[in-house]
């Protein structure tokens, strides 16, 4: 309960949490970011960026909440959400190449 003439601490935090749509553009830049880090042939277009962006945000997000007991993935315009989603996209992306680049091989 806030006393009178105190304001609300909640009053001054502008924190607000990822909703679906925001989730899909930070998996979306972050899976671009990760392809741009990672040069290479990788099947997949826009699509497949986006969905190893937003896998990767969450693989990202999952790992570091049991290595650091954070939340990362708590705010749009946080440096730790950002870093983050491209790190667990990076990490995604390199097993994507593993098992898409052993299926090529396969074909050929």
């Amino acid at each position: 309960m806030v006393a009178r003439g105190e304001l609300a601490p909640s009053c001054f935090e502008l924190e607000v949490p990822l909703g679906i749509i925001a989730f899909i553009i930070l998996g979306a830049i972050a899976g671009a970011i990760a392809k741009a880090l990672l040069p290479g042939d990788d099947p997949g277009g826009f699509i497949i960026t986006t969905i190893i962006g937003i896998v990767g945000a969450l693989l990202g997000g999952f790992l570091a909440a049991a290595l650091f007991g954070g939340d990362p993935l708590d705010e749009f315009f946080d440096i730790s959400t950002w870093l983050t989603a491209i790190v667990g996209a990076i990490v995604l992306l390199l097993i994507y190449r593993a098992v898409a680049g052993r299926g090529r091989g396969r074909m050929a």
